[in-house]
């Protein structure tokens, strides 16, 4: 029997798509509007159609082309709209041309007509005057032939086998021939920050990892969260596509360099406190992650927001603990560089927290999910070092598709982050 497909609009990196696919759903198409994303979520999803444009571009009928998925059924549309403008008292905030993203979001499910449709965004979407738009969106969808799951819920990946705080609002929809899924039950099983990353070896003992964000190490791994992210032990909630992948190399672990004077003050602050001049927090192994944010984006400065700082070694976390903290497996990989691969961690769905939103669809379609047979090769490398040019040029898009800052003529030279300069290199 087929498994059922989705499409995730707004993708990013591929949080949310990867939460999907392991809950049993196959990935048709992922829409996103930054080349740089786009590449990463091909590289990590080589069978997925991904689609380098923006929603407000984009026909049902066209993604359904372009998927190759023709009259075939879609049992689910997901995704988390960006929407920035609340209108003023007698307006409609829905029709705020600011919140377009959020109106096109709607005209593609009523094109598509998925069985179910999941919408996902910030905590404070549900708060004050931004509720009014909550309220609206309802309102359309229902206007569309949905009815949606109230009262909508937000949901802290924390409740959901992930070691970070972190809250975002999940509204869910049925068609109205469909059965109302149900939200997720919360986990029985927790992880904390050592399950996470304790295992890892520090990467500043690698050279390499100067120059490159790969190496291969051998080393040791005994916490059961760690061990199937690592993939030397199989989770039988998890019925992704196996993707090939040598667990013992160490990957998205680039070194980031820090002045003596930091390192000293990064030890002194006591696990589970904030390091009072550069405001990152320091992890502590027993607790769980602060909410890893994206920072900027190019546009607006291409700063990073406060990393934490490890909970042992005297640095912040590379990304591929903020991955681990995220509960991304390891053979899913970010872009190469620093500042890329934290904004798309930043930027999405804790995995683990999508597959258990993704799977009361799954329940609600009356399917039981199943393991994709055989192994799927990742995608070309490459795609995961291209800068935005490079990107651009692959996907036959515009390179300013997404806004750039303006540069000054020595800006690309090489800079390290420190609590002072979190400006990085793009």
């Amino acid at each position: 029997m087929a498994r059922p497909i989705g499409i995730d609009l707004f993708a990013g990196a591929g949080g949310l798509s990867l939460g999907f696919e392991q809950a049993g759903f196959d990935i048709a198409a992922a829409v996103e509007i930054d080349p740089i994303h786009c590449a990463t979520h091909e590289y990590n999803f080589p069978k997925t159609k991904t689609i380098c444009a923006s929603v407000v571009d984009l026909t049902g009928d066209e993604i359904r082309e372009l998927a190759a998925i023709h009259d075939r059924e879609i049992d689910v549309v997901f995704g988390g709209a960006p929407c920035q403008g609340f209108s003023m008292i007698g307006k409609r905030a829905f029709d705020d041309t600011r919140n377009q993203l959020v109106s096109h979001y709607v005209r593609l499910v009523r094109e598509l007509q998925p069985k179910y449709c999941v919408f996902e965004n910030v905590k404070g979407l549900t708060l004050g005057k931004h509720a009014q738009f909550l309220s609206e969106l309802v309102e359309e969808l229902g206007k569309s032939g949905y009815k949606v799951l109230l009262p909508y819920q937000v949901l802290n990946a924390a409740k959901y086998g992930v070691p970070q705080s972190r809250q975002r609002l999940f509204l869910m929809a049925a068609r109205n021939d469909q059965v109302t899924p149900r939200y997720p039950a919360e986990a029985t099983e927790s992880a904390t920050v050592r399950d996470a990353i304790a295992d890892l070896p520090d990467a500043d003992d690698f050279a390499q990892l100067s120059a490159s964000d790969t190496v291969k190490v051998k080393w040791t791994t005994d916490s059961k969260y760690a061990r199937q992210l690592r993939g030397m032990l199989g989770d039988t909630t998890d019925y992704s596509h196996t993707r090939a992948f040598d667990f013992d190399m160490l990957t998205c672990s680039l070194i980031t360099e820090h002045t003596d004077v930091s390192k000293a003050r990064f030890l002194a602050t006591p696990p589970g406190k904030t390091e009072s001049i550069s405001r990152f927090m320091r992890l502590h192994l027993e607790g769980l992650c602060n909410t890893l944010r994206a920072g900027t984006d190019s546009a607006r400065g291409a700063h990073t927001s406060p990393r934490p700082i490890h909970p042992v070694y005297a640095r912040v976390l590379t990304v591929r603990e903020a991955a681990r903290l995220h509960s991304y497996p390891d053979w899913f990989r970010l872009h190469a560089t620093k500042w890329h691969g934290f904004r798309q961690i930043g930027n999405s769905v804790p995995p683990l927290l999508g597959r258990a939103v993704a799977s009361t669809i799954m329940t609600a379609l009356g399917m039981a999910p199943s393991k994709p047979k055989g192994t799927m090769q990742l995608g070309d490398p490459a795609l995961l070092k291209m800068n935005m040019g490079q990107a651009a040029a692959y996907f036959t898009v515009g390179r300013n598709v997404i806004a750039q800052r303006a540069r000054k003529p020595d800006a690309r030279s090489r800079r390290t982050t420190d609590e002072n300069d979190v400006k990085l290199e793009t």
